[in-house]
């Protein structure tokens, strides 16, 4: 238990959050502790959040009092928009804290989207994804360095998530672009290798239908025709 990272994901019972959990698991002396809005088939550690619960990640916290954190990575998706994606990790930090600061090598990671970045509020306000941007927007706000914590957010990419699915049909394609393993594996390796203050874009460049090329919002969250993950810092 000294020498083991701790590091609690939320939202694995599915897509990007199970599969960083998978990863985790296969890694040397690491203890994954994964929430689930419903938690009646445990499959991991499993802790019970709800991330429009204000009383969830206080008792979550209780329970893994004795293991500590060391990483945390809020993963919720966007059922509830500002409730999940702002005043959910805000919970879930203020919850935690305590833990983290016990750490040696503390880290907070945000799953953000280039859609909060207010720099490109022009091309994004009349798109698909108003609401969502709204509440990642208000989540990067909250989301800043302190000096015993190392912070990112993190652009996971449109994976092939149901609402990763849904965003890629809007614009012509059949599926999102990026698989949810390419998506999990580069957040994580972002997590353990970038400093803080930054909002961190995963893409993997995709073919986009040509009637498609001059929304802005398209071209942003795509790219051109390449197949290689990148890795660049989004404007906040």
């Amino acid at each position: 238990m000294v020498n083991s990272t701790v590091i609690l994901i939320t939202g694995v019972s599915k897509g990007i959050g199970l599969r960083m959990a998978e990863i985790c698991l296969d890694r040397p002396n690491h203890i994954v502790i994964g929430s689930v809005r419903d938690d009646t088939t445990p499959a991991l550690l499993l802790v019970h959040i709800e991330s429009t619960s204000p009383e969830d990640p206080k008792t979550a916290a209780e329970v893994v009092q004795a293991a500590g954190i060391d990483h945390t990575v809020p993963n919720s998706d966007i059922v509830w928009a500002f409730q999940a994606n702002a005043a959910g990790p805000l919970g879930l930090f203020q919850a935690f804290r305590h833990l983290l600061q016990k750490s040696k090598a503390p880290r907070w990671v945000s799953i953000s989207s280039s859609a909060g970045s207010i720099s490109r509020v022009g091309p994004m306000k009349s798109y698909i994804v108003t609401a969502y941007g709204m509440s990642k927007a208000a989540q990067n706000f909250m989301t800043h360095q302190q000096e015993w914590l190392t912070v990112l957010d993190i652009h996971a990419g449109n994976a092939r998530t149901e609402p990763g699915n849904w965003i890629a049909r809007q614009i012509g394609l059949e599926q999102a672009p990026l698989s949810i393993d390419e998506s999990a594996k580069a957040v994580l390796k972002t997590v353990s290798t970038s400093d803080s203050s930054k909002i961190i874009q995963i893409i993997l460049h995709s073919h986009v239908p040509p009637s498609r090329l001059k929304q802005l919002p398209v071209r942003m969250l795509l790219g051109s025709s390449s197949t290689q993950l990148t890795g660049s810092v989004v404007p906040w």
